[in-house]
């Protein structure tokens, strides 16, 4: 029978309907899965991530048991640790000498407990969250402008909007099941796209209108509208009477700049042309919605960045409206959820603040003896506070900070300086986690159970499908035992996770009484099997269980007037330029069919096809200014470190500017890790990090030899050799790929280290030059395989030999070319293209040649861009080039 259940990647929250299934193996697990057809979200769609769900459920690398100091422990002794060590640093400095962080990817009656317990009952709201990275500067904006942390949109919004315009949101990767639903209205009424992005993205390959601006003028450009509208009397002039106050302040400060579109143009590094055209679609069509994301608020300006996004369309009544509305579209699964409930550290729980009726509120609803009186430390200030000694015990649930914080190098060294760091995470082998003194096994995807609110405020349910494994908890007991052990517990005592829902759902409609848009009152007596029955639904919730999908549309917004406000920031540039050290404007973010630090997209081989190791990302022509050709491998530096991977040249850069993703870890590719080069520079308001640009420059690597090597367990260098190296887990293997600059003792280390010492049974070849080839076979199985190129020489390509990893027992021909690297007559097929049906270059190509001249005839003819569809700009883009060739050989 089928569970239906919430995928756990992105804001988008889709519906995923699976069924645990026999395994091959005793101990083993097996899913089959699909999109829910009936989840309003995503009516049965799933990207690339979550048709590969059932990859990523193993039991291999989990974290089953507590450990104290590395050894194995009981629960009682781990929870006991955890409670005397909080009580005592309280005891001796202070309630705020004591932090959790938390994460995105916990369930909402997880953030709940924990919340409640360090805001509630230790004293201090030094409890935040990894969202802070991704949307703390929206929820700021709207907390100013509307009164309140509220998305008015829905996703119907994206259904009937004329014009969607998407500023820092590369929806066909970050979020593919909206992008289906964009294109499906494209195709239907001829919807049009505008994209606000430096990178030439997937998304703006398919726009009608893409505006490389230079990084970090997005105000100015949001600005200029704002004030064109103005000129042109193309507003909303009886709905800004009714519903919003600063107007004619907001242009008065608009007033002090030049805000003609020349001028407007020119400080955007934009073309007059373009800039104009946006500003005259956007005047034109009156169903219009603005999704804004990463790209913008990622920012030391991302909460200005918002305002701006707000005000246009404040100014011109689009919001409250089906098809018109700023849409601030969240990164995490649960980043809603964690706001609904106070798990960012400016906030109480139900969206109150720090103020006196809150505080006195909440504390007679807890029965709360010490509830904090203030707000607490952000992110980037939470951990400098552990690096300088005022947090000596912290608390990181479901995320690795060590990873995904700017100036990672000086979190790894507060991690290092903090006396007690407990860490809850399913897998044992985090950055982070090697850092814990105390590490606690929690529940997974597939096995936990609660709810998530995804970002149009529509809660749906995830249920387990697996039993808890090993000594696994759920998040929210952890903490509630944690608590009881620390003497709370009559107020921890809850049974399940229905129960602690409902008391969530309590705390929001208590002494409400329509102060506070999120109101859950109606389900505030839910009952276990209710609970297990629930359905999505989106808040506010209506006195008769339903959902209300848009707010404003009465023209009142959460402020005390009830009229929203327009604020007005004026434009700055990034928080550190660029110079001649330094002349290069790093960006940072994601790849399609990744996702964060690779905890659970690393176990899905799949979703290491199409991106199997970071690159950076640079224009033709600054890489030949550069001495760097496509492949090869550079150093990239900034004031606060460096890293090294692979360049790949593309045009879809703008001169001078650079991209490096963010999700490779220590486990996976060391040296390619990104967020050690960002300072910690973070917008005055939200402190959300400025992600998206880092001054930098690029040289090449210069290696000396170059090698990789294939391993049946998911095995690394040894440290001490200096290597440059990335994992990229296979179908039956790993691919580890390195280069150095050392020399024939270090090569000779590495493969003693990989290969062990030479047996009478294993393939071996060395060169004059240095060039190593070796391969283990083991009861007619190819076990390990290394190869070594010095100097010059080539090496062969990986595809092959990946595939003998799946023989049962190698044919004579099989190992006759071992060493080779290849057989004759094998094609490779070039490189994944759709993650979702192994759908590679080479097919798309034979496809094309074959009169595939459409995008539905290519996706019919390979199968690709039909399961999720986050290729199909890509498969466009191959689709021109095809025909572009034809073009010019006629």
């Amino acid at each position: 029978m089928e569970t239906k259940t919430t995928c756990p990647y992105c804001g988008t929250g889709c519906g995923v309907a699976a069924q645990a299934v026999d395994a091959k193996a005793v101990g083993e697990r097996a899913l089959a899965l699909r999109g829910d057809p009936d989840h309003p979200a995503n009516a049965g769609r799933l990207c690339s991530k979550g048709t590969a769900l059932a990859s990523t459920v193993s039991l291999e690398g989990r974290l089953l048991h507590p450990t104290i100091s590395g050894r194995r422990a009981s629960w009682k002794a781990a929870i006991q640790r955890v409670a005397s060590r909080f009580s005592e640093t309280i005891a001796r400095h202070g309630p705020d000498s004591v932090a959790f962080y938390v994460s995105g990817q916990l369930l909402t009656e997880d953030y709940y407990v924990a919340n409640k317990l360090m805001k509630g009952f230790l004293g201090s709201a030094n409890i935040d969250t990894n969202s802070r990275l991704c949307m703390a500067s929206a929820v700021a904006a709207h907390r100013q402008a509307f009164g309140a942390d509220l998305v008015p949109g829905a996703y119907e919004d994206l259904d009937l909007a004329d014009l969607v315009v998407l500023a820092g949101h590369n929806a066909a990767w970050t979020h593919p099941v909206l992008f289906r639903r964009m294109e499906a209205a494209r195709r239907a009424r001829g919807q049009g796209w505008i994209v606000i992005d430096p990178r030439r993205t997937e998304t703006a390959e398919g726009a009608d209108l893409h505006l490389a601006l230079k990084p970090q003028t997005d105000v100015r450009l949001w600005n200029g509208l704002l004030a064109w509208l103005a000129e042109r009397g193309a507003l909303d002039r009886g709905f800004i009477a009714r519903s919003v106050s600063g107007f004619e302040a907001a242009l008065a400060e608009l007033g002090r700049d030049d805000q003609s579109i020349g001028a407007v143009a020119r400080d955007c590094d934009l073309p007059v042309h373009d800039v104009e055209a946006f500003y005259r679609r956007f005047a034109a069509t009156d169903r219009t919605v603005t999704l804004f994301s990463q790209g913008a608020n990622q920012s030391a300006q991302g909460v200005a960045k918002g305002l701006a996004i707000l005000n246009a369309h404040l100014a011109t009544g689009r919001i409250g409206r089906p098809g018109a509305a700023p849409f601030s579209i969240t990164g995490q699964p649960n980043a809603m959820g964690g706001r609904e409930v106070g798990g960012l550290a400016n906030t109480l729980a139900a969206h109150m603040d720090f103020t006196p009726e809150a505080r006195d509120r909440l504390a007679r609803f807890w029965s709360a003896p010490n509830v904090a009186e203030r707000p607490g430390l952000k992110a980037v200030d939470l951990f400098e506070a552990m690096h300088d000694g005022r947090v000596r015990a912290v608390w990181i649930m479901a995320t690795n900070p060590a990873v995904s914080l700017p100036n990672a190098a000086r979190v790894r060294e507060a991690l290092q300086r903090c006396p007690f760091v407990v860490v809850s995470d399913i897998v044992p082998d985090t950055d982070t986690a090697a850092f814990a003194d105390v590490l606690l096994p929690a529940l997974a995807w597939g096995e936990k159970d609660g709810t998530v609110t995804n970002s149009e405020r529509r809660i749906s349910r995830q249920r387990p499908l697996f039993p808890a494994p090993g000594e696994a908890r759920a998040d929210w007991r952890i903490v509630a035992d944690v608590a009881t052990a620390m003497g709370h517990g009559d107020a921890f005592a809850w049974r399940g996770p229905a129960e602690v829902f409902s008391e969530h759902a309590r705390l929001t409609a208590f002494e409400n009484r329509g102060s506070r848009l999120l109101d859950l009152g109606p389900l505030a007596g839910i009952t276990r099997p209710a609970y297990d029955a629930l359905t999505p639904v989106q808040w506010p919730v209506r006195a008769d269980g339903g959902g209300t999908a848009r707010l404003f549309e009465d023209g009142r917004f959460a402020t005390p007037d009830g009229r929203a406000r327009m604020l007005v920031h004026r434009p700055t540039g990034p928080a550190r330029a660029t110079s001649p050290a330094f002349p290069f404007a790093l960006n940072t973010g994601r790849v399609r069919d990744h996702w964060h630090t690779l905890t659970r997209t690393g176990l899905a081989p799949e979703l290491c096809r199409h991106a199997p190791e970071p690159v950076i990302d640079i224009h033709p022509e600054d890489a030949a200014a550069q001495g760097l050709k496509a492949g090869q491998l550079a150093r990239l530096i900034t004031p606060l470190g460096e890293a090294v991977a692979p360049v790949r040249l593309t045009a879809a850069q703008r001169l001078g500017e650079l991209f490096l993703p963010m999700h490779w870890t220590a486990a996976f590719a060391p040296a390619g890790r990104s967020n050690g080069l960002i300072a910690p520079d973070t917008d005055p308001v939200s402190g959300q990090p400025e992600l998206k640009h880092a001054p930098a420059r690029i040289s090449a690597y210069r290696e000396t030899w170059r090698g990789f090597a294939l391993t049946r367990t998911p095995d690394a260098p040894p440290r001490g050799l200096g290597l440059v190296w990335r994992r990229i887990p296979q179908a039956d293997c790993h691919l580890l790929e390195f280069a150095g600059r050392g020399d024939a003792d270090e090569r000779a280390a590495l493969v003693l280290a990989l290969m062990g010492p030479v047996r009478a049974d294993d393939l071996a070849m060395t060169d004059a030059a240095g060039s190593v080839r070796r391969a283990a076979v083991r009861d007619g199985r190819l076990e390990r395989a290394l190869f070594i190129a010095a100097g010059t020489a080539r090496l062969p390509q990986r595809e092959w030999l990946v595939e003998r990893f799946a023989d049962a027992q190698l044919d004579p021909a099989g190992r006759a070319f071992l060493l080779a690297g290849f057989a004759p007559g094998f094609a490779d097929l070039g490189a994944v293209v759709c993650a979702c049906r192994n759908v590679r270059e080479r097919t798309l190509e034979a496809a094309l040649a074959a009169g595939a001249a459409s995008l539905d005839a290519l996706c019919e003819a390979t199968g690709a861009g039909v399961t999720c569809g986050s290729c199909r700009p890509e498969l466009a883009r191959l689709i021109g080039a095809a025909a572009e060739e034809t073009r010019h050989a006629a």
